[in-house]
């Protein structure tokens, strides 16, 4: 069974940096879908089993931007 969880992303200002986010999420083990917009400054993660925030943050902040948490 697979869940999805939206993070609010800052920082995030360009394709570029949607194309940073969704490369470093999507090498979390058990990620099956990463959508990021900049825009909206958030990153959709879908993945095989729930993952920690901690996890989603550490990918994010290895791409160079901030995640503020989870969206409500």
């Amino acid at each position: 069974m697979s869940s999805t969880t939206t993070y609010t992303v800052t920082g995030m200002s360009c394709g570029h940096c949607e194309k940073s986010v969704s490369a470093e999420v999507s090498a979390l083990p058990g990620v099956i879908e990463v959508a990021a917009d900049a825009k909206a400054g958030t990153v959709t993660v879908s993945a095989s089993a729930p993952l920690t925030e901690e996890q989603v943050r550490a990918a994010v902040d290895e791409a160079g931007f901030a995640l503020v948490g989870q969206e409500a």
